[in-house]
């Protein structure tokens, strides 16, 4: 056949071609070529795992153990800072502390105050402040706590008639089957109580230590905070030093504008709910008050739950017609709050989203319990600024607007632009790391 003698003389031209190649090596490109030989190009025909996996897979599985990883490192930190409890919570308070008083010793150093007298008046006056507002809450509890005693017995009873005679119908019996179920389960867990009471020692030692920690870290802080920054910063490679110091100069004033907004709102807060308390006659007006202010620091659902505890409290104590009538009151509050105060100061202090905001404060308390609350929305705007500034400042150069970036609130789902410089805006200090 036709194409049998074809391949056989191919095979006899490769073999006569292959007895002029003398060596029997097979000449590769760039190395002399006998005249009339092919060139053969060897290449590796066992392709790698990877290339027989879609790029998705590969790009996933890079992603995959990369976010492991972080996830590994941040649970090694959390472990850590839960055995230092007793360090990390004091320090944080500090710096929540630093921040609201920064400006007064600022203001002190200018009139030609030294740094250490200037923070240690700080400290003094924060102290008085503090403790003769809780000297005067104390007082006012213990002097109403006799009428207080009798008004809760016969709200009480006042809501057991209620709710025998009311919609619910439920009889006199099944509220005292309830109250002896009650009464049970506290006997039965006496032993659990008791053993957590022989805790309280411990406890109060470990609040002690906490509070002289935190105002000795707070004194330091007023005093030479710009020095220790500037410290760590000496810590990092070259390259990062000016990028992360300036970071740290914006995140800074993001802190002390929150910190200020929010003493601003909760003193609102307290204001008006306590104007209610008052009039309505509700006992513990003045403590109450200052639960409200205490409670408006965590934010969304702080002065909400505080509010609720005050209404519970007018409920069995002046009765349901003034308890709804201090419901609406703290209902208003809430209104201005958020609709008002939060978009006029707290916007202008961070722009958070309501989701990551409740989120931040979950994930806190969850942590954290209460100090969890407290300190993950500020902590959340810090990190918030310094990425921002990070991404579009790699380099450390200032804002435009020498402000902190991400300090407007979003005008729907747009992108915050940054604004402008003015003629008269004045430039951020600047952080030395000689």
């Amino acid at each position: 056949m036709a194409w049998i003698d074809e391949m056989r003389a191919r095979a006899q031209a490769r073999l006569e071609q292959a007895r002029k190649g003398g060596s029997g090596i097979p000449p590769f490109p760039g190395d002399a070529v006998a005249e009339g030989a092919t060139p053969v190009v060897m290449v590796d025909a066992s392709p790698r795992d990877e290339e027989g996996l879609p790029r998705p897979v590969r790009v996933a599985g890079a992603w995959s153990w990369r976010i492991l990883l972080f996830c590994a490192v941040g649970w090694v930190l959390l472990r850590v800072i839960s055995h230092l409890t007793v360090v990390v919570i004091p320090v944080l308070v500090a710096v929540l502390l630093a921040a609201m008083f920064q400006p007064v010793g600022a203001w002190l150093r200018k009139r030609g105050m030294g740094r250490s007298l200037s923070s240690a008046l700080v400290l003094l006056a924060a102290l008085i402040i503090v403790f003769g507002g809780l000297g005067l809450i104390i007082n006012t509890f213990i002097s109403q706590v006799g009428a207080l005693s009798t008004q809760v017995g016969d709200g009480v009873r006042e809501v057991q008639d209620w709710l025998a005679r009311g919609p619910l119908h439920i009889s006199q019996q099944q509220i005292n089957d309830y109250i002896d179920q009650a009464q049970r389960a506290l006997t039965e867990n006496r032993g659990a109580l008791t053993s957590g009471a022989l805790t309280t020692a411990t406890t109060v030692g470990e609040v002690g230590t906490g509070f002289f920690l935190t105002l000795f870290t707070l004194f330091f802080f007023l005093r030479d905070g710009d020095q220790i920054w500037r410290f760590l910063c000496r810590l990092l490679p070259q390259g990062a030093r000016v990028p992360t110091a300036r970071a740290g100069h914006y995140s800074w004033h993001t802190l002390v504008s929150y910190v200020h907004a929010t003493v601003l709102v909760a003193f609102v807060d307290a204001i008006g709910i306590g104007i209610g308390l008052f009039a309505l006659g509700v006992p513990l007006a003045l403590p109450l008050a200052a639960l409200v202010f205490l409670g408006a620091f965590i934010p969304v659902v702080g002065a909400t739950v505080s509010g609720a505890v005050a209404v519970l409290v007018a409920l069995v104590t002046v009765g349901p017609v003034k308890a709804l009538i201090l419901l609406g009151v703290v209902i208003a509050v809430q209104q201005l709050e958020g609709h008002v105060l939060q978009p006029l100061i707290m916007g202008r202090a961070v722009a958070l989203h309501p989701l990551a905001v409740i989120l931040a404060i979950a994930s806190g308390v969850v942590l954290a319990g209460i100090v969890g609350g407290l300190i993950a929305v500020p902590l959340l705007a810090v990190v918030n600024t310094a990425v921002r500034y990070l991404v579009h400042h790699p380099d450390g150069e200032p804002t435009p607007d020498r402000e902190p970036p991400g300090t407007e609130v979003p005008d729907g789902d747009s992108t915050p632009e940054e604004p402008k410089p003015g003629p008269d805006t004045p430039p951020p200090a600047h952080t030395s790391l000689a």
